[in-house]
């Protein structure tokens, strides 16, 4: 579970700062400043940073299971796999625009989470 947790995190710094940031790279002496102006960046961008700002909600929920998972000695390790592959398939999505795939990804994922919840009690 361990495991899980770290690819987690590796995936919300990705997504959060690392992918963005390669989206900006052509915006190379904005990234240098203090930033106190605003910048127009593309769709993709925008899309990639909705998708961040979903999974921070998301993120602390599934940490937390994953840690009451680890202190009970439930393993929730596939279910935890499932919502890790289903939120990278959830970014693909959102990042390229294709709607109703990304809202079926996202339904799955909550339902896995909520899985995982029911798989401590």
């Amino acid at each position: 579970m361990t495991s899980i947790i770290l690819y987690a995190l590796a995936l919300a710094l990705s997504q959060i700062w690392l992918i963005p940031m390669l989206l900006k790279l052509n915006h190379l002496p904005y990234l240098l400043s203090n930033r106190d102006q605003v910048i127009e960046v593309s769709p993709m961008t925008e899309r990639v940073h909705r998708a961040a700002i979903n999974l921070q909600e998301s993120m602390p929920a599934f940490l937390t299971i994953c840690l009451l998972a680890i202190i009970s000695s439930t393993d929730l390790v596939v279910l935890g796999t499932a919502w890790l592959l289903l939120r990278v398939i959830y970014l693909f999505c959102y990042s390229f625009g294709i709607l109703y795939v990304r809202s079926l990804v996202w339904i799955g994922s909550v339902i896995v989470m909520v899985l995982m919840a029911v798989g401590l009690a």
